[in-house]
């Protein structure tokens, strides 16, 4: 079927008001979990295929994500669902008031190569659950992973209720040219200001989750024996490969060598002396984001890693020392495992650093000086990010993901993923026992008066 007649189908299948009903939906939820279930040995491997991930990593980043969202939906979608009432405003006594969620109708989820399992599923777990049809558009890039993503869909789904339509950027651009009423996309702020205009076209509202440089500051009083083992579990999980990921490092110069070296042992205690010999440890994408990634170490001082093999698509964790921010590694987010370490003196330096780039999607701060922490935080602007650790904040699916800036448009996870997809309708309930004719003309009274009784409620 063309876009076109997806889009079509969806429509009517929306009009039917099927996914109106909350059974449906919680029996599709119930249906896809079952599938999934079904298939997890099928899709550990078809992300090893994809991103050379480990059936550890794939369960805990992907798997686990997927189906605690689904047990999260079946068992609350239902009283999500119920009308919310609010406090009713005393000039329209005697009265109610509610928020009703309703769905959007006609959902489009566009979902990028890296977490391509989970940052597809998430959003379509949500989105059915708040009552929606959904078009995905998966990667090309993660084939293996979009096709088997298709069938699970199809399995699980009504013909109309959700459908995954494979292809390249051409025809995520025919997608994105139709009339939906919701569109959530995540990938990269370069793409998603097209997704942007596309929508804007039809006034279609939009999730961006988007992503940008994300700072790790380490201060000198910070555990570096512990943040250490942090820093390098998270930049080099999915070989770096993370939106979230911490992309520079800001050390304070005092202990900048120390944890060099702490950096360098840990890299080794994780994935050994030959990193590519490691079945923990990831592969890049595709040749084209391995020669972009390989370009970056281009005259810049590799203090560790740099080894690659691009048959195997294969680049070893990368440690880069005191790159300027006029070098090519640090203009844009990397999205790989090489990552620069820059010393700093103090807070000045810092904010120069930081303020140099846009919003990040996520910051983080190594310290055990909660002053300095605190002041990290309400001093900069990002999406999201921890103390004394990294990414762990996408981990509490009550706490809503997002960025700010070009790095994203809104937020979801948990209850936050049914709230995006929903409009809540607000009405007021009002009763006819009693009908107070202050409001009615001719206005008679005076305008001192009414102002003391809009002050005294």
């Amino acid at each position: 079927m063309t876009p076109s007649q997806i889009h079509q189908l969806q429509s009517d299948f929306f009009n039917s008001r099927m996914t109106f009903n909350i059974d449906y939906r919680i029996n599709s939820l119930k249906k896809l979990k079952a599938v999934l279930l079904r298939e997890e040995q099928e899709i550990y491997q078809v992300l090893k295929t994809d991103l050379g991930k480990s059936e550890f990593e794939s369960f805990v980043t992907e798997f686990q994500v997927v189906i605690g969202e689904l047990d999260t939906y079946i068992k609350n979608t239902r009283k999500w669902s119920k009308p919310k009432s609010v406090r009713a405003a005393l000039l329209n006594f005697p009265s109610k008031a509610r928020q009703y969620p309703e769905p959007y109708g006609k959902a489009l989820i566009i979902s990028p190569w890296n977490y391509p399992f989970q940052l597809a599923l998430g959003p379509l777990v949500g989105a059915v659950a708040a009552g929606n049809t959904v078009t995905l558009k998966p990667s090309e890039f993660s084939k293996t992973t979009s096709d088997l993503l298709k069938r699970v869909c199809e399995e699980s789904f009504e013909p109309g209720h959700v459908a995954v339509v494979l292809g390249d950027g051409e025809v995520a651009q025919q997608l994105t040219a139709l009339k939906w009423d919701y569109l959530f996309f995540t990938g990269s702020p370069a793409i998603g200001k097209k997704i942007y205009q596309a929508a804007a076209e039809h006034l279609t509202p939009v999730t961006l989750e988007l992503g940008g440089k994300n700072p790790a500051v380490v201060h000198q009083s910070a555990n570096l024996e512990v943040c250490s083992k942090r820093i390098v579990w998270a930049k080099f999980l999915n070989s770096g490969q993370t939106c979230i990921a911490p992309d520079y490092l800001l050390v304070h110069e005092s202990v900048k060598e120390k944890l060099v070296e702490l950096l360098k042992k840990e890299i080794t205690t994780f994935f050994g002396e030959n990193p590519q010999e490691s079945e923990d440890y990831p592969r890049i994408i595709g040749e084209k984001h391995f020669d972009g990634l390989m370009e970056l170490l281009q005259d810049v001082n590799v203090i560790v890693g740099g080894n690659n093999d691009k048959a195997a698509l294969y680049i070893a964790p990368t440690l880069v020392n005191e790159p300027a921010r006029e070098d090519d590694i640090m203009q844009n987010e990397i999205f790989g495992p090489l990552l620069p370490i820059i010393s700093y003196s103090d807070k000045a330096d810092i904010e120069k650093w930081i303020s140099s780039y846009d919003k990040p999607l996520g910051a983080y701060v190594y310290s055990n000086d909660t002053d300095f922490s605190s002041w990290f935080i309400a001093q900069f602007s990002f999406g999201g990010g921890a103390v004394n650790d990294s990414m762990v904040q996408f981990l509490n699916e009550k706490l809503p993901f997002g960025g700010v800036g070009t790095s994203g448009i809104g937020s979801y996870h948990g209850k936050k993923t049914f709230d995006t997809f929903s409009h809540y309708k607000s009405v007021v309930h009002r009763g006819t026992w009693l009908d107070v004719p202050l409001k009615y003309p001719p206005y008679n009274l005076p305008i001192s008066l009414v102002k003391k009784v809009l002050k005294w409620i």
